[in-house]
């Protein structure tokens, strides 16, 4: 039955300055497709009335039981399934102009011109996008770059990247640099891949972001250098005695918290590797 509106997958952002409240949105599950989907809406913080939307893709009607045996309830026309996955990220530029960046699983990340109705100021392709593909969960910010995962799980062109870290400037979407994924030691294990599907998290001089073949990595800001990196794709003696293993590190990113890191490792849904191990790390003091 339609029209089903778009789902909201993420966590929304609040703007004190406009006192508006920005969403990503989905695509449409059904026909027609609304004109809400695939994009951004603002609403007024205090009513929770419309402010504008912006429409990043138009007419993307997909649900899972397009890529089923028995499509049913697949719309007439589907679309590429490219949902606004992640949360819109409000920032300020040097001048006083300021930015709302959204990434989409199209691979596209966009800023968009919140005092502005959401007009788009520039647009930068990062990946091939689609089905789990593109930027996922989520990306970070400083002052002057966004730091994008990539995962393009599912690529159509096989000599491309599935995975990677890339940093943009803000305020022209320029590519300041690009660390590709290594590739995977566990490949050829299902579930194993290169893509990049976890949100980053970032402090201050290090970006980390976890891998779907299990690998949680920090890079450096400046330049993309892997800092370090750590396989938790493997056994662990913890400390409640529990059976532990690693896995694909998917929907939750790193958590930075009194000087320590802590990490889920293992994803068995979405194309991922199972696991059960909840990892910290702490700075080297040598």
């Amino acid at each position: 039955m339609g029209p089903s509106g778009a789902g909201v997958w993420s966590a929304p952002t609040i703007d004190i300055k406009r006192h508006a409240l920005y969403v990503g949105t989905g695509d449409s599950y059904s026909d027609p497709p609304a004109r809400t989907s695939d994009g951004v809406v603002a609403f007024d913080l205090k009513t929770g009335s419309m402010l504008w939307s912006q429409q990043l893709t138009p007419g993307d009607s997909w649900n899972y039981s397009c890529s089923s045996p028995d499509k049913v309830n697949c719309p007439q026309t589907p679309g590429q399934d490219l949902d606004v996955g992640s949360s819109p990220i409000l920032v300020s530029l040097p001048n006083g102009n300021r930015l709302l960046l959204v990434g989409q699983k199209s691979g596209v990340m966009h800023a968009l011109d919140p005092d502005n109705r959401g007009k788009i100021v520039w647009q930068t392709r990062v990946g091939q996008g689609g089905p789990l593909g593109g930027i996922v969960w989520g990306s970070a910010s400083d002052e002057q770059k966004i730091y994008i995962p990539l995962s393009d799980i599912f690529v159509r062109d096989r000599s491309a990247l599935t995975g990677g870290l890339f940093a943009l400037e803000i305020a022209t979407g320029k590519l300041v640099w690009n660390t590709p994924a290594p590739k995977p030691a566990c490949a050829g294990k299902a579930g194993c891949s290169a893509a990049q599907i976890a949100p980053a998290t970032l402090i201050p001089g290090v970006v980390f972001s976890g891998s779907m073949d299990g690998h949680l990595r920090a890079y450096s800001t400046a330049d993309g250098k892997i800092v370090w990196d750590f396989d938790t794709l493997r056994e662990f003696e913890s400390v409640n005695g529990v059976k532990t293993h690693g896995g694909s590190l998917s929907a939750a990113g790193a958590t930075v918290a009194g000087g320590m890191v802590f990490v889920n490792s293992g994803y068995g849904s979405l194309a991922g590797m199972p696991g059960n191990a909840l990892l910290a790390f702490a700075a080297d003091n040598k």
